[in-house]
């Protein structure tokens, strides 16, 4: 992949087609630290839980264009490191950095980061009781690095790595009376993960049981089509763990040999940049209910699914750990080194072979949430989200979060919180949302300490300014 030094940072700046939080784009969500479940109102709720478009209190008509938010954090990397490896990756590294690098490197969240735009969402509150309908244009970027020792070594020292050195010779012959581990074992523990898709949502949701001052249940369903722009998807564990395989739109400049494109069982792609290279389906079930007049709880499972990438597919078997054809990184463009690692060239530790297809799941979870309501001017909440797999996309780990909304005046509320997981380290919140009867426009962050602290870096900004209703009131 050329340049991927340059694309990653400008994708997380630009957020072009995005662990994989759906609500990041969402600048309310994101000052309350992800925390959302009770809280989504109309096309909010897409993605989250669909049953809350049951709800008669939201806006009769509610739109937004153009919501955007990005994220990227590390548990590992100090602050140095991060802002050189992101930024100022030209930089050279010293022998001391190396090896400071390669600590900072080997980590089980060495790197997470998401984007993701909003370019277009809508909810109408159907008439006489027939609940909510929402729609969406969605586009999404996750990724996440993580690597044992010889991984790290690998991507900073390359053939000059300690493992490599200890089955190989100088000439990359394998040493006498040596036998190089598998993969699997060599990189236990390593995993790099980038999922890049486009997504177009429809989701429903609609009351059920009405008891007046005492329950009010709804029910919801959502459906999304998806196309992949591209994703990589590399997990090793020990005694023959391998999953790894790749399908990369053009975007990503892969550059594939003639012999590869020639293959009967390669679909080489080199249309358009963004040509899809995989279409997928996926549906989110909801359920949420209001007890009395201020507690309200919700249940979803989301992306129940798969996606089918077919464009430019590699995938790779367990095989010996190979001699690199590679140096090492002179500087702080490690991104460049992980795809020296993991290209389909002669730098690659990889064998891959040519598919037609590959099924993948999508990144299911279950969402779980409570909260109450006291007014218009307060409403607080928990969330606990739960990866129910490890596909490219989705959580490394649980979310949980704490976060409220509290709105000092009319026409300004004031979100914060504090939450933990997902791969990042606990973290506080803050959003900053102007209301006016018909429009809002807002600007938060998912932590305010991570822009400041040398351990467990994590920078991440949402904005909207173009976010509507029409119709306010209940029926």
């Amino acid at each position: 992949m050329k340049n991927l030094s340059a694309f990653l940072p400008a994708a997380l700046l630009l957020a072009t087609p995005a662990l994989a939080q759906n609500e990041l784009s969402n600048f309310s969500a994101t000052g309350r630290g992800g925390v959302i479940n009770t809280f989504a109102v109309g096309y909010q709720a897409i993605g989250i839980n669909p049953a809350n478009l049951g709800r008669p209190d939201g806006a009769r008509v509610a739109f937004t264009i153009g919501e955007v938010g990005v994220g990227v954090g590390s548990q590992s990397l100090t602050r140095t490191q991060f802002d050189k490896l992101l930024f100022h990756n030209g930089d050279p590294l010293s022998a001391a950095e190396r090896t400071e690098l390669v600590n900072g490197l080997t980590s089980d969240n060495t790197l997470n980061f998401n984007a993701d735009v909003t370019a277009l969402a809508l909810s109408v509150r159907l008439p006489g009781g027939f609940g909510g309908l929402a729609f969406s244009a969605h586009q999404r970027l996750n990724g996440r690095f993580a690597f044992n020792s010889n991984g790290a070594d690998i991507v900073v020292n390359g053939r000059r790595a300690a493992i490599i050195q200890q089955y190989y010779d100088a000439a990359g012959n394998p040493r006498s009376g040596s036998t190089p581990p598998a993969l699997s074992a060599a990189l236990d523990g390593t995993v790099l993960q980038l999922a890049a898709t486009n997504e177009y949502n429809v989701s429903y949701g609609k009351e059920i049981i009405r008891l007046p001052g005492v329950l009010k249940l709804t029910v919801g369903v959502g459906y999304r089509y998806l196309q992949g722009v591209g994703v990589a998807d590399a997990r090793f564990s020990g005694s023959g763990g391998l999953t790894a395989y790749t399908a990369l739109s053009p975007v990503f400049g892969f550059s594939y040999s003639p012999s590869l494109q020639g293959n009967p069982s390669f679909n080489y792609q080199n249309g358009g940049e963004l040509q899809p290279v995989g279409t997928g389906n996926g549906f989110d079930l909801g359920l949420a209910a209001e007890i009395g007049k201020v507690v309200r709880v919700g249940a979803s499972v989301t992306d129940l699914g798969s996606m089918t990438w077919k464009g430019n597919l590699l995938t790779v078997n367990d095989q010996q750990l190979r001699y690199p054809q590679y140096d090492g990184t002179q500087d702080y463009n490690v991104i460049q080194g992980i795809i020296d690692q993991f290209a389909n060239d002669t730098k690659s530790l990889f064998t891959y072979q040519p598919e037609r297809a590959y099924k993948a799941q999508l990144p299911a979870k279950l969402r779980l949430g409570g909260g109450v309501r006291i007014s218009e001017y307060f409403e607080a909440g928990l969330d606990v989200t739960v990866p129910l797999n490890q596909v490219a996309g989705n959580l490394p780990s649980t979310f949980v979060g704490a976060g409220l909304d509290y709105k000092p005046v009319r026409w300004l509320r004031l979100s914060s919180g504090l939450s933990g997981g997902a791969g990042y380290r606990a973290s506080l919140p803050l959003g900053l949302t102007v209301v006016t009867s018909v429009w809002e426009a807002g600007l938060s962050t998912r932590d305010v300490t991570g822009y400041f602290s040398d351990k467990s870096p994590y920078v991440s900004a949402a904005v909207g300014i173009l976010r509507f209703k029409i119709g306010a009131g209940t029926e």
